[in-house]
Protein backbone atom coordinates (compact mmCIF):
# COMPACT_ATOMS: atom_id res chain seq x y z
CA UNK A 1 0.00 0.00 0.00
CA UNK A 2 1.38 3.45 -1.19
CA UNK A 3 1.63 6.45 1.36
CA UNK A 4 0.20 9.17 -0.48
CA UNK A 5 -1.29 13.13 0.42
CA UNK A 6 -4.44 11.56 -0.23
CA UNK A 7 -4.09 8.47 2.16
CA UNK A 8 -3.01 10.74 4.94
CA UNK A 9 -6.08 13.19 4.91
CA UNK A 10 -7.87 11.23 8.46
CA UNK A 11 -5.31 9.24 9.93
CA UNK A 12 -7.07 7.12 12.91
CA UNK A 13 -4.28 6.33 15.50
CA UNK A 14 -5.87 3.59 17.71
CA UNK A 15 -6.31 3.86 21.74
CA UNK A 16 -8.26 1.18 23.58
CA UNK A 17 -8.45 3.83 26.26
CA UNK A 18 -11.65 4.96 24.80
CA UNK A 19 -13.99 1.39 24.24
CA UNK A 20 -15.56 1.27 27.41
CA UNK A 21 -15.62 -2.56 26.59
CA UNK A 22 -16.33 -1.98 22.73
CA UNK A 23 -13.65 -4.54 20.44
CA UNK A 24 -11.57 -2.25 18.44
CA UNK A 25 -11.90 -4.41 15.39
CA UNK A 26 -15.10 -3.04 15.59
CA UNK A 27 -14.45 0.04 16.33
CA UNK A 28 -12.14 0.48 13.24
CA UNK A 29 -14.07 -0.63 11.21
CA UNK A 30 -17.09 2.00 11.78
CA UNK A 31 -14.50 4.81 11.57
CA UNK A 32 -13.04 3.00 8.30
CA UNK A 33 -17.14 3.05 7.17
CA UNK A 34 -16.78 6.72 8.24
CA UNK A 35 -14.11 7.49 5.63
CA UNK A 36 -10.78 7.42 7.69
CA UNK A 37 -8.09 7.34 5.38
CA UNK A 38 -5.26 5.90 7.31
CA UNK A 39 -5.02 3.42 10.56
CA UNK A 40 -2.02 3.43 13.29
CA UNK A 41 -2.54 0.78 15.61
CA UNK A 42 -1.09 1.89 18.75
CA UNK A 43 -0.70 0.07 21.90
CA UNK A 44 2.07 1.85 24.57
CA UNK A 45 -0.30 2.25 27.35
CA UNK A 46 -1.41 -1.32 27.64
CA UNK A 47 1.16 -3.21 29.47
CA UNK A 48 -1.67 -6.27 30.01
CA UNK A 49 -1.29 -7.30 26.18
CA UNK A 50 1.09 -9.94 25.42
CA UNK A 51 2.97 -9.94 22.20
CA UNK A 52 0.57 -12.77 20.79
CA UNK A 53 -2.21 -11.01 21.47
CA UNK A 54 -0.51 -7.71 19.80
CA UNK A 55 0.14 -10.07 17.04
CA UNK A 56 -3.61 -11.48 16.24
CA UNK A 57 -4.67 -7.91 16.94
CA UNK A 58 -2.37 -6.30 14.34
CA UNK A 59 -2.89 -9.27 12.28
CA UNK A 60 -6.53 -8.77 11.97
CA UNK A 61 -6.83 -5.07 11.49
CA UNK A 62 -4.05 -5.42 8.57
CA UNK A 63 -7.13 -7.75 7.07
CA UNK A 64 -9.57 -5.09 7.95
CA UNK A 65 -7.74 -1.80 6.36
CA UNK A 66 -6.65 -4.05 3.27
CA UNK A 67 -9.92 -4.46 2.43
CA UNK A 68 -10.71 -0.63 2.63
CA UNK A 69 -7.48 -0.20 0.77
CA UNK A 70 -6.35 2.05 3.48
CA UNK A 71 -2.49 1.71 4.26
CA UNK A 72 -2.01 0.48 7.86
CA UNK A 73 0.70 1.08 10.13
CA UNK A 74 1.98 -0.04 13.40
CA UNK A 75 3.29 2.53 16.13
CA UNK A 76 6.94 1.85 17.51
CA UNK A 77 7.21 -1.84 17.33
CA UNK A 78 9.31 -2.62 14.07
CA UNK A 79 9.57 -6.18 14.80
CA UNK A 80 5.98 -6.36 15.06
CA UNK A 81 5.22 -4.68 11.65
CA UNK A 82 7.74 -6.76 10.16
CA UNK A 83 6.37 -9.87 11.67
CA UNK A 84 1.88 -9.32 10.57
CA UNK A 85 3.51 -7.80 7.25
CA UNK A 86 1.28 -4.52 7.60
CA UNK A 87 2.23 -1.56 5.20
CA UNK A 88 4.88 -0.05 7.77
CA UNK A 89 5.85 2.17 10.97
CA UNK A 90 5.54 5.39 12.75
CA UNK A 91 8.44 6.38 15.08
CA UNK A 92 8.96 8.66 17.67
CA UNK A 93 12.05 10.87 18.64
CA UNK A 94 12.66 8.49 21.27
CA UNK A 95 12.07 5.30 19.49
CA UNK A 96 14.35 3.38 17.22
CA UNK A 97 16.23 6.11 15.11
CA UNK A 98 14.59 6.67 11.73
CA UNK A 99 17.26 5.70 9.74
CA UNK A 100 18.03 2.16 11.14
CA UNK A 101 13.98 1.75 10.65
CA UNK A 102 13.87 2.45 7.59
CA UNK A 103 17.06 -0.31 6.89
CA UNK A 104 15.17 -2.93 8.67
CA UNK A 105 11.91 -2.51 6.75
CA UNK A 106 13.64 -1.85 3.42
CA UNK A 107 12.52 0.30 0.90
CA UNK A 108 8.88 -0.86 0.14
CA UNK A 109 7.46 -0.12 3.78
CA UNK A 110 5.95 3.16 4.64
CA UNK A 111 8.38 4.80 7.04
CA UNK A 112 6.12 7.99 9.47
CA UNK A 113 8.24 9.84 12.03
CA UNK A 114 7.39 12.44 14.57
CA UNK A 115 8.99 15.56 14.48
CA UNK A 116 8.44 18.93 16.36
CA UNK A 117 11.29 20.87 14.63
CA UNK A 118 11.81 21.89 11.47
CA UNK A 119 15.64 20.32 12.32
CA UNK A 120 14.03 16.73 13.36
CA UNK A 121 11.75 16.94 10.12
CA UNK A 122 14.61 17.52 7.93
CA UNK A 123 17.00 14.88 9.68
CA UNK A 124 13.85 12.30 9.58
CA UNK A 125 13.39 13.43 5.70
CA UNK A 126 16.97 12.83 4.81
CA UNK A 127 17.02 9.21 6.85
CA UNK A 128 14.09 7.73 4.81
CA UNK A 129 11.05 8.86 6.17
CA UNK A 130 7.48 8.87 3.90
CA UNK A 131 5.53 11.32 5.80
CA UNK A 132 5.88 13.28 9.43
CA UNK A 133 3.39 13.60 12.18
CA UNK A 134 4.30 16.81 13.75
CA UNK A 135 2.49 17.85 17.23
CA UNK A 136 0.95 18.20 19.42
CA UNK A 137 -0.67 21.22 17.62
CA UNK A 138 -3.56 21.69 20.10
CA UNK A 139 -3.47 20.98 24.18
CA UNK A 140 -3.78 16.95 24.79
CA UNK A 141 -4.77 14.45 27.45
CA UNK A 142 -4.29 11.55 24.63
CA UNK A 143 -0.60 11.93 25.19
CA UNK A 144 1.09 12.34 28.78
CA UNK A 145 4.68 13.49 27.01
CA UNK A 146 3.36 15.87 24.56
CA UNK A 147 4.53 19.06 23.98
CA UNK A 148 2.60 21.37 21.90
CA UNK A 149 3.93 22.66 18.42
CA UNK A 150 2.78 26.55 17.61
CA UNK A 151 0.90 27.01 13.92
CA UNK A 152 4.46 28.97 13.26
CA UNK A 153 6.45 26.16 13.28
CA UNK A 154 3.83 23.73 11.70
CA UNK A 155 3.94 25.88 8.87
CA UNK A 156 7.94 26.17 8.55
CA UNK A 157 8.51 22.20 8.83
CA UNK A 158 5.91 22.15 5.65
CA UNK A 159 7.88 24.37 4.08
CA UNK A 160 11.32 22.96 4.50
CA UNK A 161 10.48 19.17 3.49
CA UNK A 162 9.44 17.77 0.44
CA UNK A 163 7.60 14.64 2.21
CA UNK A 164 3.40 15.13 3.46
CA UNK A 165 3.49 16.25 6.97
CA UNK A 166 0.48 15.49 8.75
CA UNK A 167 -0.45 17.60 12.37
CA UNK A 168 -1.62 15.51 15.61
CA UNK A 169 -2.71 16.34 19.21
CA UNK A 170 -6.08 17.53 20.81
CA UNK A 171 -7.18 17.89 16.96
CA UNK A 172 -11.19 18.00 16.92
CA UNK A 173 -13.87 19.01 14.50
CA UNK A 174 -14.08 22.07 16.28
CA UNK A 175 -10.77 24.09 16.32
CA UNK A 176 -9.19 21.69 12.41
CA UNK A 177 -9.76 25.08 10.68
CA UNK A 178 -7.25 26.86 12.40
CA UNK A 179 -5.12 24.74 10.56
CA UNK A 180 -5.83 25.83 7.62
CA UNK A 181 -3.07 27.28 5.14
CA UNK A 182 -0.41 25.56 7.53
CA UNK A 183 0.65 23.50 4.34
CA UNK A 184 -0.65 19.92 6.30
CA UNK A 185 -1.98 17.09 3.73
CA UNK A 186 -3.82 15.79 6.62
CA UNK A 187 -4.69 15.06 10.33
CA UNK A 188 -4.21 12.30 13.11
CA UNK A 189 -6.64 11.79 16.01
CA UNK A 190 -7.23 9.77 18.80
CA UNK A 191 -10.36 10.61 20.88
CA UNK A 192 -11.65 12.76 18.13
CA UNK A 193 -12.95 9.84 16.21
CA UNK A 194 -12.47 6.38 19.04
CA UNK A 195 -13.75 8.21 22.17
CA UNK A 196 -17.11 9.56 20.39
CA UNK A 197 -20.26 7.21 20.75
CA UNK A 198 -20.82 7.28 16.86
CA UNK A 199 -17.92 6.83 15.83
CA UNK A 200 -18.48 6.26 11.97
CA UNK A 201 -20.32 9.58 12.47
CA UNK A 202 -17.56 11.31 13.98
CA UNK A 203 -15.22 10.60 11.15
CA UNK A 204 -17.32 11.12 8.64
CA UNK A 205 -17.69 14.73 9.99
CA UNK A 206 -14.57 15.26 10.87
CA UNK A 207 -13.23 14.66 7.21
CA UNK A 208 -15.73 16.77 6.00
CA UNK A 209 -14.53 18.88 7.85
CA UNK A 210 -10.70 18.52 7.64
CA UNK A 211 -11.24 18.96 3.56
CA UNK A 212 -13.21 22.40 4.14
CA UNK A 213 -10.15 23.46 5.97
CA UNK A 214 -7.53 22.33 3.18
CA UNK A 215 -9.46 23.42 0.74
CA UNK A 216 -9.99 19.96 -0.56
Amino acid sequence: MNCTKESLLLYLVTDRHWLAGRKLYDEVKKALDGGVTFVQVREKEDMSLSHEDYLREALALRELCAKYHVPFVVDDDVDLALECGCDGVHVGQTDMQAGRVREKIGSDKILGVSAQTVEEALLAERQGADYLGVGAVFPTGSKSDASEVSHETLRAICEAVSIPVIAIGGITGENVHELAGTGICGIAVISAIMAQKDVQAAARDLKTRTREALGL
